[in-house]
């Protein structure tokens, strides 16, 4: 059986992600959601069917990107929606001789198709329904909720992390002894992965829930550490109080860092607030930039948007950033502000709340940010990473900087 993901258009509409990766590349509680489809599903994904400029998309790790559309009828396939959020202990028992129609309570995901069953045209995989199934096809409902929207990310992590960390607790468990002058205040576990460094001086607060290192993080002293709290491998925590947070692989960070998710690969090496915010890759935030996630009247906060602010329904929410994005020092983001990928920020004025993709300064009509400069800049930032800036990086983000200027974007 081989497993394909797909991104909806609601998918498409999660800016400022959906224009330089798959939806299902996004991280949610302690893994990406393609890693949790993928361990519902009990097999590695094949391929993401998603908006046509991603196709060059080729993070390690990833599967590949094809286009949306019917997919071969040959062997048995699983279709899943990028935004299906399976429960924990959730996995597919679904196969058979007889198509399937996968659903919450509220809402088709996916389907399960026997070999020499037609797979569902490129309408039902921008809008699933269940038009797809013939009367003869079966309908399973499967345990688990799906995302609405970009910053429900943030609204929803805290509960998705506590229930991540609650069954990497149940199945790794926790250091029996902290490391060498640490504190721990709060019952729930610390969990450490190999070769995590802690040095002295560190608190654990895991008075609200497990706090997990993977390997090779390191922690320096001064930190003050908050469950619940992921920390991806080789990310490096240099000071400050961060909590209740889903941090990526190799990152840098430093100050107040208050229920975000860091996707990986991002530099916050400088005091600064963050708060209730969503960081793609490749992010470097200058030193004391700082966001707002609470309006002065707690008011619910109005998102940007590319065709202007929306309630979010939320009192708390900070920002958006997408990947490749830059600040300047002392950069102030508004509550509920959207800044596109590939956005170079700086200048005296505060930022609007929808920042375009690859803009070049502040102000809503900034320049843009010139591709072959965007193009280099990525690859000077990747490279210092060790990670490589190859033909096929550059024809990915090359394309994504193609489609914003031709407004292509959904």
């Amino acid at each position: 059986m081989k497993l394909y993901l797909f991104d909806d258009w609601v998918a498409d509409g999660w800016h400022p992600y959906s224009l330089t990766r798959p939806c299902s590349e996004l991280l949610f509680g302690t893994l990406l959601l393609r890693e949790r489809l993928e361990r519902f599903a009990g097999r590695p994904a094949t391929a993401v069917l998603t908006r046509p400029w991603l196709e060059a998309f080729g993070e390690r790790g990833a599967p590949s990107v094809i286009e949306r559309g019917p997919l071969p009828a040959d062997g048995e396939r699983l279709l899943i929606s990028s935004r299906f959020v399976p429960s924990f202990d959730a996995r597919f028992e679904g196969r058979g001789e007889t198509p399937v129609l996968l659903r919450t309570d509220d809402e088709i995901i996916g389907c399960y198709l026997p070999a020499g069953v037609s797979g569902p045209d490129t309408d039902w995989l921008e809008a699933p329904d269940d038009r797809a199934g013939a009367p003869e096809w079966k309908m399973t409902r499967v345990d688990g909720g799906h995302l609405e929207t970009a910053w429900r990310f943030v609204a929803e992590n805290p509960g998705r992390l506590s229930a991540d960390l609650a069954g990497d607790a149940a199945n790794l468990g926790g250091v029996e002894r902290l490391p060498e002058g640490t504190w721990q205040l709060g019952s729930h576990p610390v969990i450490l992965g190999a070769d995590v460094q802690v040095e002295p001086g560190v608190l654990f607060d895991t008075r609200s829930g497990p706090i997990r290192l993977a390997d090779r993080a390191n922690v320096r002293t001064g930190c003050r550490l908050e469950g619940p709290l992921y920390v991806g491998s080789s990310t490096i925590l240099l000071g400050g109080a961060i909590g209740t947070s889903s941090i990526g692989p190799v990152c840098r960070l430093r100050g107040e860092i208050e229920e975000s998710v860091i996707l990986g690969y991002t530099n916050k090496a400088h005091d600064g607030f963050l708060g209730h915010s969503y960081l793609g890759r490749w992010v470097n935030l200058g030193a004391m930039t700082t966001n707002s996630d609470l309006k002065n009247n707690y008011s619910s906060i109005r998102i940007g948007g590319p065709d202007g602010p929306i309630d979010s329904g939320l009192r708390k929410l900070g920002c958006l950033l997408g990947d490749h994005v830059k600040t300047a020092i002392g950069t102030r983001l508004n509550a509920g502000t959207i800044v596109g990928a590939g956005t170079n920020l700086f200048g005296d004025s505060l930022p609007p709340s929808w920042v375009s993709p690859f803009s070049w300064g502040s102000e809503p009509a900034g320049r843009s940010h010139e591709r072959g400069r965007f193009l280099e800049t990525a690859r000077r930032v990747m490279e210092r990473r060790e990670v490589a800036f190859d033909e096929t990086t550059s024809d990915w983000l090359g394309a994504c900087w193609d489609t914003a200027e031709r407004g292509d974007t959904v």
